[in-house]
């Protein structure tokens, strides 16, 4: 056990530290769902798997409490994989290495997976404390949120049991979400022949130290995408120095913002010497573009031996210019608002070498129509290139509700234990709660949570001071939870 086991509240950072040691990256959660199976079994909780491989576990009421609403506290079990560029941590066997950094838990080299296991320690924690005073409880807690919210759409009706859902899934504490953005997945593919290069020398150009982030959360902020940044090194290197594209490899995680980038382009010997220099002109331009945003950017090209393969020269210049010409960012504010993001788009993932291009975009959008709008605008700029786009894995936006009890009463009672008033917002995040309400239309949802920062990157972080305040809050709202 790490050292966060001893701060406070104990109760959610000892089951933190817990999640921490089993690994549970997206994709991979055998070790996680026994765990927590496990976990119950050990402390008399009813628990049990579900058919979207969802943890459901289940407490009775305190005595005299039977009779108020049926509360189910949500939270998703797998994390976004990211980590530093020279970390060798393996996230199938790894355990996340977590430490005290002043005001903040952060982790060594790799994100934290605060991002939800402190929804899951919450729920882990309200489920073993036999002092709490509470109705009827259930904790959900769902598979591969952060892929293609798996569990969700895989639950079979009638598995949850709540009247209100508190998810607790967001990122600032004193914040309770009423809605958020609708999102798919935007996939584009082509097969080629790899090609001998006609030059003889190899550069290896990486581009790395970027902030990236949450392309929901931080795609706002005008942080740099490593895949757009490095097709302007790229077009420019074809245009000026002859180069041949060999191989490239940007961004790992459909939700995450890239912050690193590298190729591999064949250019003449006599060549290397001016890429070198241009790759040196082109960190100052992005540092230039990107100050105040951005402070770690760091470009470098050196020399490798000649690749063996190379892009078809009409392919690779069709595969550039598509990456170069793509929406990415922010498309537009929601209207009337001006400061919440209705939607974007995010190039995620670019790999290209070995006879195949593979790119990987999430779109998001509160408004069905602009999301689609996106997919046109995409879906053209790579069938132009001559690939083939398929989309899949949406999921729909959540709409605030003009009537929401759960939402009164945690305003109530944040306002009588703080005497501030909580902010209610949407965001531009995509959460379970859409595909929830629309399985339960009687539930009332608030989304909520401790304060994070930076999720989806190495630099993710949680505030260790707002995490007492949020659980104590947790504890009163459930204590004052209504009769039926």
């Amino acid at each position: 056990m790490s050292e966060i086991k001893n701060l406070h509240p104990q109760a959610i950072w000892e089951n933190f530290d817990k999640l921490c040691a089993v690994p549970h990256p997206s994709g991979h959660l055998e070790k996680i769902q026994q765990f927590l199976l496990d976990w119950a079994a050990e402390r008399g909780i009813e628990a049990f798997k579900d058919a979207g491989e969802n943890i459901v576990m289940r407490k009775p009421a305190t005595p005299g409490m039977e009779n108020r609403k049926t509360v189910t506290m949500q939270a998703h079990m797998d994390m976004v994989p990211q980590k530093a560029k020279d970390s060798t941590h393996n996230f199938e066997t790894d355990p996340i290495q977590p430490y005290i950094d002043g005001e903040w838990v952060k982790a060594r080299g790799t994100t934290l997976g605060s991002d939800d296991g402190m929804g899951v320690a919450t729920i882990m924690a309200v489920m073993e404390d036999n002092e709490l005073v509470h109705g009827p409880i259930e904790g959900f807690i769902t598979a591969d949120e952060e892929t293609t919210m798996y569990g969700v759409t895989h639950m079979e009706p009638g598995t949850l049991h709540g009247d209100y859902l508190m998810n607790l899934d967001n990122e600032t504490e004193g914040e309770f979400v009423i809605g958020s953005a609708g999102g798919i997945n935007l996939t584009a593919e082509l097969t080629y022949t790899p090609e001998v290069p006609q030059a003889d020398a190899g550069v290896h150009i990486v581009l790395q130290g970027l902030k990236g982030g949450h392309s929901g959360l931080e795609i706002n902020e005008g942080r740099a995408n490593a895949n757009k940044l490095m097709a302007r090194v790229v077009h420019k290197a074809i245009a000026d120095l002859g180069a041949e594209l060999a191989s490239w490899a940007g961004g790992n995680m459909r939700n995450a913002i890239p912050n690193n980038a590298e190729v591999v382009v064949a250019v003449p010997a006599d060549k290397v010497g001016q890429l070198q220099q241009d790759v040196v002109k082109w960190g100052d331009v992005f540092r230039a573009e990107y100050e105040g945003i951005e402070d770690g950017i760091r470009i470098d090209a050196e020399p490798v031996s000649a690749p063996t393969e190379r892009v078809p020269f009409e392919v690779q210049n069709k595969l550039v210019c598509a990456i170069t010409a793509c929406h990415n960012g922010v498309l537009r504010f929601i209207p009337g608002i001006g400061d919440i993001v209705e939607t974007s788009s995010n190039l995620a993932i670019v790999e290209i070498g070995g006879g195949k291009a593979f790119f990987k975009d999430l779109i998001r959008s509160s408004m069905r129509s602009q999301r689609e709008y996106v997919e046109e605008i995409l879906t053209a700029c790579f069938r132009l290139a001559g690939m083939d786009v398929e989309t899949g894995g949406a999921y729909t936006e959540w709409q605030p509700a003009l009537k929401n009890e759960m939402v009164d009463l945690m305003r109530t009672v944040y306002k009588d234990m703080y005497d501030e008033e909580a902010k209610v917002q949407v965001v531009h995040a995509g959460l379970e709660c859409s595909i929830i309400g629309a399985m339960y239309p009687h539930m009332d949802i608030v989304s909520f949570g401790p304060t994070l920062r930076s999720p989806h990157t190495p630099n993710e972080r949680c505030l260790i001071a707002t995490v007492g305040k949020y659980y104590d809050f947790v504890k009163e709202v459930l204590k004052r939870v209504p009769e039926k």
